[in-house]
């Protein structure tokens, strides 16, 4: 299991189109993959669960990858959400 914490770095946080976006990568990875914030967990595969989180701009998460590929899932999750969600 890989995990690493990093700040919503968006204007507007985690609403659909980011989101979106999270949930469009995660799913090419084999790796079970969550997101931590103020101690719920959703995963990141769903945009239900995901959204259910309301993260906020600036607020910080923990990303979670458990699996044979987790490391790269991580890695692309992490840039995602660091370069601000711009693909």
């Amino acid at each position: 299991m890989k995990k690493k914490e990093v700040i919503i770095s968006n204007e507007v946080g985690l609403h659909a189109r980011p989101a979106s976006l999270l949930i469009n990568n995660a799913v090419q990875f084999d790796s079970e993959m969550k997101m931590i914030y103020e101690n719920q967990e959703a995963n990141l595969k769903s945009i239900i669960s995901l959204m259910s989180l309301a993260v906020g701009p600036g607020e910080e998460v923990t990303i979670k990858a458990e699996g044979a590929d987790e490391e790269e899932a991580l890695s692309k999750i992490i840039d995602i959400i660091e370069n601000g969600f711009n693909a």
